[in-house]
């Protein structure tokens, strides 16, 4: 029997994240280390990821990190990159499109229902969906034939619980065909997502192959104060998540700590999406 420390030991463990040149990439990329993976830090912009890279091997004082430019909606491109690794015993999913309210600008007009284009609607769904199917694709069929099993972590958001609480990106004295809103698309993306993670988990069920999914709410990354506010309002915790506050949910879900966990969606939202 395994001691609980032992638990979310990760060593010889390799570990694949899309979208990791983000804020939370790095930081997933941080709980699986430091558990004793090794990580492969993939993203549509290569230098996001060589940066953090660099980075990740210079804070652990090793080589605990390679990265590539992975497009997730390439088939041929993931297949290449996985083609790379003897391995891949956990893939996170983690790239995404999502438009963010930051200072001095954010979230568009042409992001409103009434008014949105095909063209915006495809881009918005492409990453997260498509490129979540492409991936656990390509990973599961790695993982099968390696005959190791192994874990797939899908990442969605609060957002794809329930619905965005449009009033907090309201602007005053702005007309109302030109109020900012929080997109169709992120939400379905997310709640395909979640669909997704329950469809392969029962399917894996009895191929030693986990499927999971996580969702954050709202991390602080310098948002306007007006903003932080009105988000905090609506969270029974009174504030927006740090940036540090996943890395043990990334670490559980994607260890021997949750074993006879699959097709969970861990929601950590603060209290959110509970009343």
């Amino acid at each position: 029997m395994q001691r609980t420390p032992d638990l979310f030991d990760l060593s010889g463990k390799t570990a694949l994240i899309t979208g990791a040149g983000g804020l939370l990439g790095p930081k997933h990329a941080e709980a699986l280390i430091e558990c004793g993976a090794r990580v492969v830090l993939t993203d549509h912009h290569l230098d996001r990821v060589v940066k953090r890279e660099a980075e990740l091997n210079s804070k652990y004082d090793k080589r605990v990190a390679t990265s590539h430019r992975m497009d997730v909606t390439n088939k041929g491109n993931v297949e290449e990159v996985f083609s790379r690794y003897d391995s891949i015993d956990i893939l996170i999913n983690n790239a995404a499109k999502d438009p963010k309210v930051k200072k001095g600008g954010g979230l568009k007009p042409d992001s409103r229902f009434e008014t949105m284009s095909e063209e915006y609607w495809s881009e918005g769904i492409d990453a997260a969906v498509n490129g979540t199917f492409i991936c656990s694709q390509v990973a599961a069929n790695k993982m099968l034939k390696n005959d190791r099993g192994g874990v797939i972590l899908n990442i969605s958001s609060d957002l794809g619980v329930i619905a965005p609480d449009q009033r907090i990106y309201r602007k005053p004295d702005v007309a109302e065909d030109m109020q900012n809103v929080k997109p169709i698309t992120y939400s379905a993306a997310k709640w395909a997502v979640i669909g997704m993670t329950k469809y392969l988990a029962v399917y894996f069920a009895n191929k030693n192959i986990r499927v999971n999914c996580l969702s954050p709410t709202g991390v602080f990354n310098d948002h306007p104060e007006e903003f932080v506010k009105k988000l905090s309002s609506i969270i029974p915790m009174g504030r927006m998540a740090h940036i540090d506050e996943y890395k043990g949910a990334i670490a559980f879900l994607c260890s021997d700590a949750s074993t006879y966990m699959t097709g969970e969606n861990m929601v950590i939202d603060g209290g959110k999406t509970v009343w």
